[in-house]
């Protein structure tokens, strides 16, 4: 039997002494770090070398490891003269970073400082901190603003588009043909739907010149702060699909001129999906017969029984498909959203317009009394 080798009192004391020089090092360098300050142009060598080491030996995994899987996006200021110590705590203040200093570190070592400018930018908890300090160096310094009005489909939305930013209107609505984009309220579209519908009405910043799917990316981004969360709210009150919510509402939105009277138009189409009874919504037959030159406009006016009877091949026609349209005709805002989630209670199952042309409808219960109001 080999006999066991006994360690030296010696030897264990200077392994402890190495242990103990270790630590102390560690500790004497991470204040070292901690106290490095300045931009990066007034760092010496021994400064940037002592960061460097510190970073990527003892770091690098707190750089990489984004703080959270949450893809939503949060809108973050950069204002007039802030420091990069004074962002870092601003990003670890609402929930971007974990470690304030670890990000001034980082961009000071990287010397990336200098060029981070004040400005507007969308941030996610998924990011990481390079990914973060690069999305920051790209601040717009020249901003135009331009707003897409509600009940718009795709292709007015990139028509109006190029006209106040000059985006390609073309390249903007083969982007929005298809809906390979990574969002949770787009997981479950059926293979070959469009955005149609999810591309969110509202008033925004864009940068000079932005490309088409900086704008498209934005708009998916509002819609999932904006609208997403009202619609998966209400899985618990309706028996309707968050698409299928999305799609009654823009034809609601279609339909209401007068805003106050949105839920009870809604409860008209919810009335006759309840008995199976066909929508025969108008803004589907415009919808699916597409533009028209000859009035140049995507909405068909003075709809005819011939159009009322088109066999649109995708079924958006509700006059012939008796269900709801495949998905959404156009983008509907909060308020038809919520009228469809929260719609009037009646026993209505008709409307028309009113005669006097104020943009207001005539309700009925039934079809004798709704041809007593039909304009003459």
């Amino acid at each position: 039997m080999r006999k066991q080798q006994r360690i030296s009192p010696v030897k264990i004391v200077l392994f402890a002494a190495a242990i103990v020089a270790l630590i102390y090092a560690a500790s004497t360098l991470a204040r070292q770090v901690k106290g490095i300050g300045g931009s990066a142009s007034r760092m010496t060598s021994l400064d940037k070398t002592v960061l460097g080491v510190y970073l990527d030996m003892l770091r690098s995994n707190d750089i990489n490891r984004p703080l959270s899987n949450d893809p939503t996006p949060q809108t973050f200021i950069v204002s007039p003269g802030e420091t990069v110590s004074e962002i870092g705590r601003q990003l670890q203040s609402e929930g971007l970073i974990k470690d304030g200093d670890l990000f001034r570190m980082y961009v000071r070592v990287n010397g990336l400082d200098s060029s981070i400018n004040a400005g507007q930018f969308t941030l996610r908890p998924n990011m990481n901190i390079p990914e973060i300090a690069q999305t920051l160096q790209r601040a717009f310094a020249v901003e135009t603003t331009v707003t897409i009005p509600e009940g718009k489909r795709l292709e007015e939305v990139a028509e109006l588009l190029h006209e106040k930013v000059n985006i390609n209107a073309d390249e903007f609505i083969r982007l929005a043909r298809r809906a390979n984009y990574s969002y949770p309220f787009l997981k479950d579209l059926p293979d070959g739907a469009s955005l149609e519908g999810y591309l969110f009405p509202d008033t925004y910043r864009l940068p000079q010149n932005p490309t088409a799917q900086d704008v498209l990316l934005k708009m998916l981004d509002n819609y999932g702060v904006k609208a997403a969360p009202v619609i998966e709210k209400a899985r618990a009150t309706t028996n309707l699909t968050p698409r299928q919510i999305l799609t009654l509402a823009s034809i609601v939105e279609r339909e209401a001129v007068v805003p106050s009277e949105r839920p009870t138009i809604a409860s008209v189409y919810l009335n006759r999906l309840k008995i199976g009874m066909a929508l025969q919504a108008d803004p589907t037959t415009q919808y699916a017969l597409g533009y028209q030159p000859d009035q140049k406009s995507w909405w068909k006016k003075g709809l005819t029984l011939s159009d009322l009877k088109y066999a649109d091949p995708a079924g958006y026609n509700t006059y012939v498909n008796p269900e709801l349209p495949p998905g959404p005709i156009a983008s509907p805002g909060l308020s038809s959203i919520e009228a469809v989630i929260n719609p009037a209670q009646t026993d209505y199952l008709y409307f028309v317009a009113s005669c006097n042309g104020d943009g207001t409808h005539q309700f009925s219960k039934t079809f004798a009394e709704h041809q007593t109001k039909l304009c003459q």
